[in-house]
């Protein structure tokens, strides 16, 4: 007797197509949000696992309305149509889907996040045609699924980092070759740190530093972080986790000479960790602009949950740092500290008078303890994904040739890795 097959619903088929596509988008957000950890990750996973399972399970069907979305291609209608062309193994579809990214670069982020969360077993195949494709942009997007699932691309990433055309290419190499821990190319790294491009010469340093550089390659991360550019907040997040304490007043001395550095010199205290930074740090808490990004710096260096310990407040009245409902308004930056608590200054003084015995100035404190492998490893397995992706370069720091730790993979991927 011949099984019935249902039939696709049209309308929730339409439903994951497009509840995937949005989770997607907010999932990008939680990746590096203050407020995010990784249970809460895993929650938005399984909610885009089961649409894609929706969408999966609907067969050709499935596809055809994912296909059908790529009219008003956004960043996660491709990130779900290259899912199911990826799981359908439908080589025309995924060309296409690639020249789409590359005809439309905002989209990019979709295509190759997607070749983060897919599993392993469906990139055979996929991921070394990827490397020996002649297509820039393929390799990138192979180089990049290599750092997400932790393989190691070989001597093919060795050949792109002498590349020396497009600098895009050369550029993605040069920072897998530390994400990748491939202390085999610190050399490779170092040739490339007066390269003529400023993305190359940043990536050289910055996977230098990563491999073990603490001379050549910290000084080059030191004048990104000096100099208001696209580069700058990263040079910053790793140049002040090696430098001496001496060294990171006077960097930060420099900043401040710079009122337009104001946010960098906030962030620049917590990473550095010195509790000597603490009480100008609880005095940013009364500047509205600075409060909350105050808080987050005084919490890194203590390990204070602020809204857990219910040491904030209420957001001041009458204060618009976002987009608002106004049409008329030309404001529509998002507010950069979104998702953090407000800090009550005269609570955490209250905190730090009763506490600051606790810390040593001219000390290095992460999270409320002096920085160790242990620690760290607590932190990226409990912290939040800010928290978690500070852990994950001091991991990295602690002991050269450690792979950085894909904190945006797939929750329950991240969780059996941590487990093993």
């Amino acid at each position: 007797m011949q099984i019935a097959t249902a039939k696709p619903i049209p309308h929730i088929i339409q439903q994951h197509a497009e509840e995937s596509a949005i989770l997607h988008n907010i999932r990008l957000l939680q990746v590096v949000s203050p407020h995010i950890k990784l249970h809460h990750l895993r929650r938005i996973d399984d909610r885009i696992a089961a649409h894609l399972d929706g969408l999966a399970v609907a067969g050709e069907y499935g596809s055809k309305i994912c296909e059908a979305a790529l009219e008003s291609a956004g960043i996660g209608e491709v990130f779900v149509a290259t899912i199911r062309a990826i799981e359908e193994k439908d080589e025309q579809w995924l060309d296409r889907l690639f020249a789409l990214a590359a005809a439309v670069p905002e989209v990019q982020p979709g295509l190759i996040s997607a070749f983060g969360w897919i599993s392993a077993q469906h990139l055979q195949g996929i991921g070394a045609s990827l490397l020996a494709s002649s297509d820039p942009f393929k390799q990138q997007v192979g180089l990049a699924a290599c750092v997400s699932h932790r393989v190691d691309a070989g001597v093919v990433l060795t050949s792109l980092i002498n590349h020396q055309q497009p600098q895009q290419l050369r550029a993605r190499a040069l920072r897998a070759a530390g994400e990748l821990g491939r202390r085999d190319l610190r050399f490779a790294c170092e040739q490339s740190l007066t390269d003529k491009d400023v993305t190359c010469r940043f990536w050289a340093a910055w996977s230098a530093t990563l491999l073990g550089n603490r001379t050549s390659a910290v000084e080059v991360l030191k004048a990104y972080s000096l100099t208001i550019n696209s580069l700058q907040e990263h040079a910053l997040q790793l140049v002040l986790k090696v430098l001496a304490l001496t060294d990171i007043h006077a960097l930060l001395k420099t900043l401040a000479q710079n009122a337009s550095n104001m946010r960098c010199l906030i962030r620049g205290a917590g990473i550095a960790g010195d509790p000597y930074y603490v009480p100008w740090l609880i005095k940013q808490m009364d500047e509205p602009k600075f409060s909350r990004l105050g808080g987050e710096s005084f919490s890194f260096i203590t390990g204070l949950d602020l809204a857990y310990l219910d040491l904030e407040r209420d957001a001041p009245e009458g204060i618009e740092l976002g987009p608002n409902d106004d049409p008329e308004s030309n404001n529509v930056q998002m507010d950069e500290d979104d998702n953090l608590p407000w800090p009550d200054p005269t609570k955490i003084q209250a905190w730090w008078d009763a506490n600051k015995s606790s810390f040593a100035n001219g000390e290095r404190y992460f999270m409320g303890k002096l920085i160790s492998r242990d620690h760290s490893m607590q932190i990226l397995k409990e912290g939040f994904q800010r928290q978690r992706i500070a852990a994950n370069q001091h991991l990295c720091l602690l002991e050269s040739g450690t792979q950085l730790f894909p904190v945006s993979a797939p929750a329950w991927r991240q969780q059996r890795w941590l487990n093993t």
